[in-house]
């Protein structure tokens, strides 16, 4: 996700590649973090002596599993920055992980909740975002310039960033699962592997700006499309005896939960 959000920023010139140090956990990450990234771009194992400069910066992103999160604690307790005011900021992409446990695990930092998703590679993004009571309208203003040249921002209670991120962040990827079985559908139906791709990528892609454009809610386009004993009425009513809707509903709501549950394991 860190890639995602420092990539598109790269291309367009809002930080000069030199300004970018990443860490990752082993040294076999390196070559794959490093892939597709200017090559004036740093990336160093955390047991590099050079790991230790990253708590010298004054914006950090954090994006590692979450229940890696103590392990970054402990590594990185004696690097924190000196206090100061205001206090550099951490910016934490973890799923589930409240600003009280950044708190605590950074005392010496501002910390920001930010979810975002993984269209912000295209600019096309979403992200949430939850302020700590102690931050500056200066640092709002920073945080805001990482994320608005990637995505659309919505400052939300924190409380609600659990269910943001079960259906953006997640989302992508119950997306794709859809377009890959309506492709292998077509595959199935007669039509050849690449073209079943290219027209559920564009179905996809033409259907969301329709929705968009028009303002139309979505049960407006399907029964625009579902005529009276037509195919797609057919379709729809094996979808529903599949029970397709209450899959992806539960789904929404399932990962909502993962993510609550993440705070609490950690």
């Amino acid at each position: 996700m860190a890639k995602a959000i420092v990539s598109p920023l790269l291309e367009r010139g809002e930080y000069n590649p030199q300004q970018v140090l990443g860490i990752v956990g082993r040294s076999s990450s390196i070559a794959s973090a490093l892939n597709d990234l200017p090559k004036e771009v740093k990336v160093v194992s955390s047991k590099d002596s050079l790991s230790k400069e990253v708590w010298k910066a004054p914006i950090k992103i954090l994006a590692v599993k979450p229940q890696q999160l103590s392990k970054i604690k402990e590594s990185v307790s004696s690097f924190q920055s000196n206090d100061q005011f205001p206090k550099p900021l951490l910016i934490s992409v973890l799923a589930g992980i409240t600003l009280k446990s950044l708190k605590k695990a950074f005392p010496r930092h501002t910390c920001v909740r930010a979810v975002p998703n993984t269209p912000s590679l295209v600019g096309q993004g979403l992200t949430g975002l939850a302020w700590p009571d102690d931050m500056t309208l200066d640092q709002k203003k920073v945080v805001r310039k990482i994320f608005e040249p990637i995505s659309e921002i919505y400052e939300l209670e924190e409380p609600k960033l659990d269910s943001f991120l079960a259906l953006t962040s997640s989302g992508p990827a119950y997306i794709a699962l859809v377009v890959e079985a309506m492709a292998d559908g077509a595959v199935a139906a007669g039509l050849p592997r690449l073209l079943s791709n290219q027209l559920a990528h564009k179905t996809l892609s033409g259907t969301a700006s329709l929705l968009r454009e028009k303002s139309l809610h979505p049960a407006e386009l399907k029964d625009m499309v579902a005529s009276p004993a037509g195919t797609t009425i057919s379709a729809l009513r094996h979808l529903e005896l599949a029970g397709l809707r209450s899959a992806l509903i539960e789904a929404v709501v399932l990962a909502a939960q993962k993510s609550r549950q993440l705070a609490e394991e950690v």
